[in-house]
């Protein structure tokens, strides 16, 4: 059965918007590294007929091999006609305020990222709290809409291509590999050598226990 990824843009532009900005977020699962978002608004010309030939096999970027998503990156980011705002959240904010609230945040710092802010916002998943616009949360969406899509292969991509960044800084982890995911590997590097800068030391097994103040 054929998907059409422009069913929710579509939608809305029959009533009147505009600038619909997909936005999606990488990285709540990882023990470390950043949480990455971004929002992409894609002209409404678009919308209307239909996603141009190289871009139309754009999907959630969980489903694309990295050399694609490499690709498609490339191309939403080079084309002038698309308008993006891409945000990072690091490990110590994570930690400062929990991973949903940083999560909000990093979603919210994209879409004030944008040249000119959106009149409605199609979100990955479920609602923002903190979005003080228009949005519509969509289970799936960067499977669904062409705009999360768009948003989830930027924020993967920029994500990734930190955690690489990174493992030349901290090359004990592997990062380059993992994405601070936590793998195998993973554990074991951090059980041998410690937590680092970028681990989240508020997701566990990282977490310190909280102390028995009734057996101490």
């Amino acid at each position: 059965m054929k998907v059409d990824r422009f069913e929710f843009e579509r939608a809305l532009t029959k009533r009147g918007v505009a600038r619909i900005a997909g936005v999606d977020e990488v990285g709540r699962g990882p023990l470390a590294g950043p949480v990455v978002a971004a929002a992409v608004v894609l002209p409404i010309g678009w919308i209307q007929h239909d996603m141009p030939e190289p871009l139309k096999g754009l999907n959630d970027s969980k489903k694309l091999s990295a050399s694609t998503r490499d690709l498609y990156y490339s191309l939403l980011i080079d084309a002038p006609e698309i308008d993006f705002g891409i945000a990072i959240v690091d490990a110590a904010e994570i930690d400062r305020v929990n991973i949903l609230r940083a999560t909000w945040r990093a979603m919210d710092n994209a879409i004030a990222g944008l040249q000119s802010p959106p009149d409605h916002v199609l979100v990955d998943g479920k609602p923002n709290a903190l979005l003080r616009m228009p949005q519509t949360a969509v289970i799936r969406g960067d499977s669904l809409s062409y705009s999360i899509a768009a948003a989830s292969v930027l924020a993967k991509v920029t994500r990734d291509r930190l955690m690489v960044r990174y493992d030349s800084e901290f090359p004990r982890y592997g990062f380059a590999a993992h994405k601070g995911y936590g793998t195998p590997a993973h554990l074991a590097a951090i059980s041998q050598h410690g937590p680092c800068a970028l681990h989240r030391r508020s997701f566990a097994p990282l977490k310190q226990p909280e102390p028995d103040l009734f057996n101490s």
